[in-house]
């Protein structure tokens, strides 16, 4: 905490961390009333405060200096902070007996390798990680560390190379030169657009986590790769806000997130916080729109395809049969993921170009074919998938025992039940 706090002190100077301490107190009093509901406005009435003139530039004066980096040290320091202090009131109106100490508070949210730009731990599991006396390392975990800090010393490296030199970011900006590109190197940019954020994201998430590890941490992993995401419910950029959003909104709000009603109000809330994390503007209000919608449209189909006679259809099917008229739904979803997270990215013109020419100008040859490599991407992916899955649990699950057999007479032999449809292990596990 202490090195924590010097660290600050010398980046960004005294009276920013007075700003800091000054929201670190406002909440931790709050949170001694122990109103969960009380606790969350002022949250989110504080992070408000960092979004909306004239507020921010109030509180911009508190930094010192005039450096390249001033203004991301800034956001970053007091957005993660403000998370961090929601986290500790809502765990502390959750503890039973007592409250938190102040000194927890400033130790969770000065811990300098998460300080400025994440990934958020939540209180709960950082308080157990920090306090936890058992520090032994599991044989050869010092080695897999290093190894991880090297190759993530090698992907910023060509990260670099492909910032300076590609223009991966560059192009989208261009809608004169857009125009002028064939179907495919549009599709493929827009593609990549997403890799390369998912490269930054991963690496930079990956350093802090390779750091912190080495302080006895388990932190929040690297954002799922982008090739990899098909469903709306895993599409995320920072897995740490994702836990948290889960934790305190959509999980809190959405119960089993089985009522249609319900699931509509968890995303709607989680959206909405999202939208004021990331500052209310017209690109994130579109893309905050638009995956809100994905997310439960997932529910809406899953509700539809589980009740008769689709379930009935779908257990008279083959594990591969089900599996492949899954991924044809899945290969729309992929694109819906890239097209709505491009718009969050670069523009709005970009993202509608790019809509335009994969499924109106482009039809049928290039929207047939990139739809086709699409749907043998995801039967890859679905397949790594069963594979870990079955590494990870290899018991199969007990088939359910008929209904019929304890009512039958003891005297008189049982009359043979209907046939009754016994899920698939497999295909449970796989999906």
């Amino acid at each position: 905490m202490v090195y924590g706090l010097l660290a600050v002190w010398t980046s960004m100077g005294w009276t920013y961390i007075t700003l800091i301490l000054s929201h670190c107190i406002l909440l931790y009093s709050i949170s001694l009333v122990k109103i969960r509901w009380l606790c969350f406005v002022t949250g989110l009435c504080t992070l408000a405060t960092f979004k909306c003139e004239p507020f921010v530039s109030w509180q911009a004066g508190f930094v010192e200096g005039d450096f390249e980096l001033r203004h991301v040290l800034f956001y970053g320091g007091c957005g993660f902070t403000i998370m961090r202090c929601m986290s500790f009131a809502l765990e502390n109106c959750e503890r039973k007996d007592g409250n938190y100490n102040i000194l927890e508070l400033l130790k969770y949210n000065f811990y300098l390798p998460f300080f400025y730009f994440g990934p958020i731990m939540t209180f709960d599991k950082f308080y157990v990680q920090a306090n936890k006396s058992d520090l032994t390392r599991k044989e050869r975990e010092l080695w897999n560390i290093s190894l991880q800090g090297l190759i993530h010393l090698g992907v910023v490296i060509v990260v670099d190379v492909l910032f300076h030199f590609m223009y991966i970011l560059t192009i989208p900006t261009d809608m004169k030169l857009l125009k002028h590109l064939s179907d495919w190197a549009l599709v493929g940019l827009a593609y990549f657009n997403l890799v390369y954020d998912w490269v930054k994201a991963a690496v930079m998430f990956g350093v802090i986590n390779t750091v912190s590890k080495l302080d006895h941490l388990d932190p929040p992993r690297p954002p799922k790769c982008i090739t990899m995401l098909y469903v709306f419910a895993e599409t995320h950029f920072d897995r740490g806000i994702n836990d948290w959003l889960c934790k305190y909104v959509y999980d809190y709000l959405g119960g089993k997130h089985e009522n249609v009603v319900e699931e509509l109000v968890a995303t709607l809330c989680t959206f909405g916080v999202t939208i004021l994390w990331l500052g209310p503007c017209e690109v994130v209000l579109f893309w905050a729109f638009f995956n809100c919608f994905g997310l439960n449209f997932e529910l809406w189909t899953a509700k539809l395809f589980s009740m008769e006679p689709f379930a009935s259809f779908e257990m008279a099917m083959s594990e591969a049969m089900s599996r492949r008229i899954r991924a044809i739904f899945n290969t729309f979803n992929f694109w819906c993921i890239v097209l709505f997270n491009v718009l969050a990215l670069n523009s709005l013109d970009f993202a509608k170009l790019v809509a335009k020419r994969l499924l109106l100008k482009g039809f049928p040859i290039t929207t047939i074919i990139v739809m086709f490599m699409t749907y043998c991407l995801i039967q890859v992916i679905k397949e790594r998938e069963r594979r870990q899955a079955l590494i990870d649990d290899p018991d199969p699950l007990p088939p359910a025992p008929p209904p019929n057999a304890a009512t039958s007479p003891t005297g008189a032999p049982a009359a043979p039940a209907a046939a009754q449809p016994v899920a698939d292990p497999s295909k449970e596990k796989a999906e």
